[in-house]
């Protein structure tokens, strides 16, 4: 049964995330996006490509005047500008111009890639991001946020580019690993804890279906809700702050701390366990503040486990980490800014964490 979800600009409608079972209403949504007539340029890597591009290419040939794709090695270290370079030079021999579109077929990497791309083409062209990992789902497409890596350090050029739609096939996750697949509740988590208490409380009571990843019918009428439920709380906080200049920080709980271990360990470790370890350290300091209890703290701690994802590591020092934290772009006049806990599913963002603190949080992680 098919969802609709509409993000909005300013009051306005911007556009529809449309969460469905599978591609068949994916040639209406771009005849409703008005393609007919121009160039779709379809984006995706090695692992993805094989799965779903030919049934996308006979989708996007029923409604285009000319469809094309570009495929690249998958993962992190294919997130750069070199990348993005050989796509501007498909897209210039392929004499794209501002009206044709991209489609980003894939999980973040490639819903970053080729948003940014499309940000900078031409000063800007259409994409629509067709997500086909959890993390990407409940995060990277929505929002309008794109970027490449830049010599090891995550995401530090972008832009903020809103796409023309996003489509979720559900179906899809089924075809990823357990590791890709149990990475995506790292932000699913986090979504709750920052946001929402009854969302997380239905995280907890569901938790045990949500990891069978066993591919049957009631999973994925779960997945619906838990990936519905993330991109609300997530559509809130884009519609309120647009271009992060507030409140959209909040999406960054985890993250300071998890982005620095995710450098660090040469991207071997998938973002949302990385964002998982960060969220370990920012929940420890929450209660070492005092402002979640023990309790409340292992309860996280337990279901971050529950859901496969790690809440310990081993091979990193905590100077090492806070270090290359403050590279991170999320520094604020010099000081790293973090977002806590104030009480579960309330966040705050503050500049006033020490590195003592921190120090003593990633005891509770580095092990």
């Amino acid at each position: 049964m098919s969802r609709q979800i509409t993000i909005h600009y300013e009051g306005n409608p911007l556009y529809n995330i449309r969460l469905e079972d599978n591609y068949h209403a994916l040639e209406e949504m771009l005849e409703e996006i008005g393609i007919s007539g121009h160039r779709i340029g379809i984006v995706s890597d090695s692992h993805v490509a094989p799965h779903y591009l030919a049934e996308i290419q006979e989708i996007a040939q029923k409604v285009a005047a000319e469809v094309i794709s570009f495929i690249f090695p998958a993962g992190e270290q294919s997130k750069n500008l070199d990348t993005v370079a050989d796509l501007y030079e498909k897209l210039i021999q392929a004499h794209f111009d501002r009206k044709d579109i991209l489609l980003a077929l894939g999980g973040g990497v490639v819903g970053d890639l080729t948003g940014y791309a499309a940000s900078t083409y031409l000063r800007g062209i259409r994409v629509i991001q067709l997500p086909t990992s959890l993390l990407a789902m409940v995060d990277s497409s929505i929002g309008g946020k794109t970027g490449v890596d830049f010599r090891g350090y995550k995401n530090m050029i972008g832009a903020f580019h809103q796409p023309s739609a996003v489509y979720m096939n559900l179906s899809a996750l089924f075809t990823l690993t357990d590791r890709e697949y149990y990475s995506g509740f790292g932000e699913i988590v986090k979504h709750g804890l920052i946001r929402d208490l009854s969302y997380y409380d239905y995280l907890q009571k569901h938790r045990d279906v949500a990891a069978r990843h066993n591919k049957d019918r009631e999973e994925l009428m779960l997945l619906k809700e838990i990936v519905a439920g993330s991109c609300q709380i997530k559509r809130e906080v884009v519609e309120n702050d647009p271009k992060e200049k507030g409140e959209r920080a909040l999406l960054n709980f985890g993250h300071t701390l998890g982005h620095a271990i995710e450098k660090l360990m040469d991207f071997s470790l998938l973002h949302g366990e990385c964002v998982s370890l960060g969220m370990v350290a920012a929940c420890a300091l929450s209660k070492n503040r005092g402002w979640i209890t023990q309790k409340e703290y292992e309860g996280i701690r337990e279901i971050l486990q529950a859901l496969q994802l790690p809440v310990e590591l081993k091979g990193l020092d905590a100077r090492q980490i806070i270090e290359v934290s403050k590279s991170d772009k999320k520094m604020d006049a010099g000081q790293i800014r973090f977002v806590l806990l104030k009480k579960l599913g309330e966040a705050v963002i503050t500049t006033d964490v020490s590195e003592r603190e921190m120090e003593e949080a990633l005891q509770e992680v580095l092990v």
